[in-house]
């Protein structure tokens, strides 16, 4: 029988290979071709329609990388096609690459209108159903000539920016037709494949199995192979009772939901993705005009914004597609972000501004989070997407862990505030399935709830580079949809799969905490400027915002900048996209990135500025933006002050009481009275003590650079293996070491090095007054290739876990390797500290604190002497060549710092006094604080005027130790009421916050609780 059945299945694959196929569009004639070659950037359409047309022939070589051509299409319908379906038919010279990695087209009316795109796996153009005969076809095609950056596999190109791209053609247009759609034999050619899928999926011991050979047997028997459109209705005939017996009564419910993952930019820089979102869009609003069950769903409102801006006819096709309920925007936020970099108010301003544009444009509350393709999830995720109004959370990236499965596919999903939401993974393992019967059946098998659940979710269409859903799907799906022996397949909203699904299985289990993808670690790392960039922009808005409330709450003449913020918050959130934030680009995208950070600093220096002279003349003045009062000294141009200055509000510069015991600094030694840092020769710590505690804090060479070989497996910028642990250079050799400040203020030392090809560091260790605090600043001019540089800080202290800030709170990592699980955290990140310590009373305690670093790894290991070193090690910058064959080359800048004696308490504070320095201005006194808590859980992230325009202040904080914890939060100005809030502004409904005699409002919050408040002016 195996015989008989090979027999069989290669029998249907030839045929439908080399005799159905090709009959699907058999009768075909040429059209003819002009084209325009536009210069430089694209172009309008009207532009490029006015422009002449030179004659082009297939078979010619046409498209510089990244280029633009326009080519015009002309023809006639044949008089003998009436009655039939005609379509024109592209092949641009496609390449086995997917769609969206390499030529595709918008095709247009010659009034400008956009009709679909055309693509390797979606080449035809409608034209007549059914045709007169006789019609002239006019069409535009504007035509990007992308190159496959990875189609040669991980080998550095320099295709990916157009400096380095050359000028040579890319592609060769091959065919331009206009063809029948014999929509018989296409029919015939899905039949024949779907059931030669579920054939091969059932296997041999499968009575259905049998069933489906015999009926393909027979249905090829009566295929005529000189005529297949003639016998095509025959061999469908034979085929129709294998394809109308229905599914088993128990059989998994497969919910099927269209999708077009489109990477804001990957291999493709920002431009292209605009382009690429109006190509799907288009396809995917005249697919659901054939195909009136189509859903298809769509996150990221930043796509729909510049469909609106650039392609108003596409963008009028999708709100009558979301009207009538084919197109579906899901997700709620402006750009599928990446899910562990963006810092906490970041994160809200995703779901905000996504939340409200589709409010705005589609009076549409979008009720989950779908975020298929982020390199893991933080735990704050669940008690954000909570306060944004979300009830699900969709993810697959999970599938892609290097080590463990996660041990469910549906789940609730605790935050670390204790948040729970409804989260679905789906089993299916991609977020691009076709509906082969490889991936039905794979889903089946694989779903991990079987007992519990019977349903789960297939995100399908051509995606990463869009593209979408093609017809070829919908009706797989159709033939799919109760078919014995196969899922049923249902073409429905996510949001009706999310409510079936957890009516099904309300006890689902229950994952707490982070959702660590054992993959991609080096995008904690990866294009370090990139990072940088983003991390000084959310805490320059935070300070924009801030003095912007203060003037506009002090001065009747200053317009809080509404428009200007919301512009500058769309930019910065943008480039959160979960390739761009991670490193993961090509080099067009990140040098595009770190200039439109540079733009966005500029101008918020200048809101700033702008927001304080408001206040009136005065000063000079120091202005705190960070939620902790702050003592300590600020360096002016008169040189270096010791000030203490208020949360959130100013003081005249020097206003402090005597000052604290001076800085002394020579022969390799700084001491402040609370830290005592000696160098050794090499430029290393040798001895860090702290005085107050009486211990030495190092357990070995502090601050010791180590330079590491970087070439992971595959996935360069995405990823570090573990085997880069096993090879490196210490970087102890210094060119000088030189006192440069001593005192008595700031004493410092610095450290010049060089190493590698031609690459040099320069780290002045300081010490200032008052403070424990030991910051390196740092500057790299960087050359290494396929390198990973770390700087490591060992501890003399034993602890089991290491605490790392996160969003709107922290958590405890484990540093043992008990388990697989912990093993293969291996590299981990945290936002701007992360913290070890000693339990027990007194306790002890060491915080490492950066300004611009996420990636870092913490080991423990037993010294000879049967003390244990805890070491933590941050991930400076690294070297990789794919996509970017120069990411990170050239210039860094940026601080670590190393905290002795840190509570977690201080970690969160210095985080943020080192992320918000303090800043100097000739302005008058704003008065009290605009807001303080006076509480050091209860932690301030953000102060604003309310979006809507009232004049109501609107203040975002949370309790940032993990503990209970209430006060009273003081205001700088008269209070009449309080509502909470959710994300948007928008009063939960909850019992108001009681106003406090003397002003303020008590608030009382839970471990890692987000609270927003709306308080309005007395």
């Amino acid at each position: 029988m195996h015989d008989e059945r090979r027999r069989i299945e290669d029998r249907v694959d030839r045929v439908l290979l080399q005799r159905i196929q090709p009959a699907v569009h058999a009768d075909s004639v040429p059209l003819e071709l002009t084209f325009w070659q536009a210069p430089g950037e694209p172009v309008p359409f009207a532009r490029a329609a006015a422009q002449p047309f030179a004659p082009f022939t297939t078979g010619t070589a046409w498209g510089p990388p990244w280029g633009t051509t326009w080519f015009r299409a002309r023809g006639t319908v044949p008089e003998g096609w009436a009655g039939r379906r005609v379509e024109a038919v592209f092949d641009l010279g496609f390449t086995r690459a997917g769609p969206g990695f390499q030529a595709e087209a918008l095709v247009h009316t010659p009034e400008g209108a956009p009709l679909k795109a055309v693509n390797p796996l979606n080449r035809h153009i409608p034209v007549a159903r059914p045709a007169a005969g006789g019609e002239r076809v006019d069409l535009l095609l504007e035509a990007a000539s992308n190159p496959d950056i990875l189609g040669q596999g991980f080998v550095p190109t320099p295709l990916g920016d157009p400096g380095t791209a050359g000028n040579e053609p890319l592609h060769v247009f091959r065919s331009a037709d206009l063809a029948v759609l014999d929509e018989e034999v296409w029919h015939l050619s899905l039949d024949l494949a779907v059931l030669r899928e579920l054939m091969a999926e059932l296997g041999g011991h499968e009575p259905r199995h049998h069933e489906l050979l015999l009926a393909v047997d027979r249905a090829l028997d009566a295929v005529d192979l000189d005529d297949i459109p003639g016998s095509a209705a025959a061999a469908r005939a034979v085929l129709r009772p294998a394809l109308e017996r229905p599914a088993h009564t128990g059989a998994h419910t497969l919910s099927g939901v269209g999708h077009a993952h489109i990477d804001s930019a990957w291999l493709w820089p920002v431009r292209e993705t605009k382009r690429k979102a109006a190509r799907t869009f288009a396809n995917v609003t005249a697919l659901g005009e054939e195909y009136g069950e189509l859903v298809f769903a769509c996150s990221q409102a930043q796509q729909y914004a510049w469909v609106r801006e650039e392609y108003p006819g596409v963008w009028e096709r999708v709100r009558e597609a979301v009207a009538a309920g084919r197109f579906a925007p899901v997700g709620g936020m402006w750009v599928e972000s990446d899910g562990n970099l963006p810092g906490g108010e970041a994160l809200a301003r995703q779901f905000v501004h996504g939340k409200r544009f589709f409010l705005e444009h589609f009076g549409i509350e979008t009720t989950g989070v779908w975020l298929p393709d982020s390199f893991g999830y933080t735990a704050a995720f669940p008690q954000l997407a909570k306060l944004a109004g979300n009830e699900w959370f969709l993810t697959q990236k999970m599938s892609w862990n290097q080590t463990n499965r996660l041990p469910h596919h549906t789940f609730w999903w605790e935050g670390v505030d204790g948040s729970r939401i409804f989260t679905h993974f789906p089993p299916v393992d991609t977020y691009n399935a076709e509906f082969t019967g490889r991936e039905v059946a794979h889903a089946v098998r694989n779903h991990r709830d079987k007992g519990g659940s019977n349903r789960s979710l297939v995100p399908f269409g051509h995606g990463d580079g869009g593209g979408g859903p093609t017809r070829e799907m919908m009706e797989r799906a159709r033939r799919l949809a109760d078919l014995d022996g196969s899922a049923r397949v249902r073409i429905e909203h996510p949001d009706a799969f999310f409510a079936a699904a957890r009516a099904e299985y309300p006890d689902a289990p229950v994952w707490s905490g982070e959702m660590y993808l054992e993959l991609h670690r080096a995008t904690y790392t990866s294009q370090a400027r990139t990072k940088q960039g983003n991390r000084r922009s959310e805490h320059l808005l935070r300070e924009t915002e801030l003095w912007a409330t203060a003037a506009a709450l002090r001065s009747g003449s200053y317009a809080y900048p509404y428009e200007e913020l919301d512009r500058l918050w769309k930019t910065v959130l943008l480039h959160q996209f979960h390739d761009i934030l991670p490193g993961s680009s090509i080099a067009w995208v990140h040098r595009e990135a770190e200039a439109e950070y540079a733009r966005v600093a500029a101008e918020l220096e200048e809101l700033t500025g702008r927001a304080l002279t408001a206040l009136g003349p005065g000063g000079p003045r120091v202005f705190n933006t960070s939620p902790y009062d702050r003592a300590e000294v600020v360096r002016t141009p008169d040189g270096p002050v010791y000030t203490e200055v208020p949360a959130g509000g100013s003081a005249p510069l020097g206003a402090a009481p005597a000052g604290p015991r001076p800085v002394t600094a020579g022969d390799g030694v700084l001491d402040n009275g609370l830290v005592r840092v000696e160098f050794a020769p090499d430029g290393t710590l040798a001895s860090v003590r702290d005085l107050t505690a009486g211990r030495e804090v190092l357990a070995g060479p502090g601050n010791l650079l180590r330079l590491h070989s970087d070439l992971p497996n595959r996935w360069d910028a995405w990823d570090v293996d573990r085997h880069y642990q096993n090879r490196w250079t210490d970087l102890t050799a210094a060119d000088a070491v030189t006192v440069t400040e001593r005192g008595p203020l700031i004493g410092a030392v610095r450290v010049e090095r060089s190493f590698g090809r031609g690459s040099r560091i320069v780290q002045t260790v300081t010490v200032r007054a008052g403070s424990r605090r030991i910051d390196v600043e740092t500057e790299i001019d960087w050359h290494e290739s396929e390198k990973l540089l770390k700087a490591a800080f060992p501890v003399d202290l034993r602890t089991g876990h290491s605490t790392a800030e996160i969003q709107f709170g922290h958590v405890e990592r484990p540093l043992h390797t008990n388990t697989s699980w912990e093993a293969a955290r291996f590299e981990v990140f945290q936002h701007r500290w992360v913290h070890i310590g000693e339990p027990g009373r007194p306790g002890y305690g060491v915080a490492v604190i950066n300004d611009a670093t996420y990636g870092h790894d913490v080991t423990r290991t037993t010294r000879e002497d049967g003390g244990t070193t805890t070491t933590v090690r941050l991930s400076l910058v690294r070297a990789p060549r794919v996509p970017d064959p120069g990411a990170d080359q050239g210039r860094h800048r940026f601080v670590y710092a190393l905290l002795p004696g840190a509570t977690v308490a201080d970690a969160v504070a210095e985080g943020y006094a080192l992320n918000l320095p303090l800043r100097v201005a000739p302005a008058g006194d704003p008065g009290e604080p605009v807001v303080s808590s006076g509480h050091p859980a209860v932690t301030v992230e953000a102060v604003k005027l309310a979006d809507d325009g009232s004049g109501d202040v609107v203040v975002r904080l949370y309790e940032s130790l993990g503990g209970r914890a209430g006060t009273v939060l003081r205001t700088g100005f008269p209070v009449a009421s309080a509502v909470v809030t959710d994300l948007l502004e928008r009063p939960l409904g909850e019992e108001p916050p009681a106003l406090a005699e003397g002003g303020g409002v008590r608030v009382a919050l839970r471990p890692f609780q987000i609270l927003t408040l709306r308080l309005s002016r007395a």
